[in-house]
């Protein structure tokens, strides 16, 4: 069953070669979402995943922009909060940054200052894992805030890139692997 639920997300990524910038193959989840069957198969297989993985996780972080369209959801199915994790000026109040390198260029991230609480069990969930620097900028912020990461989770992963490597010893699972 669940094979044949990883063959419908799977079918659903397509790929844009040369973009945002000349060289990258940009691997696309819009069709996966526009597809109610195919999602719910998505948050059916992460959902699997965490309740065989850990006993007790005390929130989903979701990257913005896409990790806010799986975690919300995912949230919910385990009966837990959603904390975003955004683009620097988009939260209010006090905030936690950390800057971070893209294939193509640079950005910053921001947490809210009381987002999680020292000890918290924090899930990082994003769509895709490259090169890495988002989701250790994320790792950083998640950590800065003396919680727990219990594992960063992504729909896909680009192998050749060696995001994974940037990760260091935080657990990683990605459901699709693409070289």
């Amino acid at each position: 069953m669940s094979g044949e639920r990883l063959s419908a997300v799977r079918r659903r990524v397509r790929c844009f070669p040369d973009f945002p910038v000349p060289g990258v193959l940009f691997r696309d989840i819009s069709p996966l979402l526009k597809d109610p069957v195919a999602f719910r198969a998505l948050i059916d297989l992460l959902e699997d995943h965490l309740r065989a993985s850990f006993p007790h996780i005390d929130f989903i972080a979701g990257l913005d922009s896409r990790g806010f369209l799986i975690g919300p959801p995912l949230a919910q199915r385990l009966g837990i909060g959603f904390v975003p994790i955004r683009k620097k000026g988009k939260l209010p109040g006090p905030t936690e940054s950390a800057s971070y390198t893209l294939e193509y260029g640079k950005a910053e991230l921001e947490i809210q200052s009381d987002a999680v609480e020292p000890g918290q069990k924090v899930v990082i969930v994003d769509d895709l894992l490259a090169t890495g620097g988002t989701m250790r900028a994320a790792c950083e912020l998640v950590k800065r805030l003396k919680a727990e990461i219990l594992e960063c989770l992504v729909i896909i992963e680009l192998k050749l890139l060696k995001g994974v490597e940037k990760l260091e010893s935080v657990p990683f699972y990605s459901l699709l692997q693409y070289d």
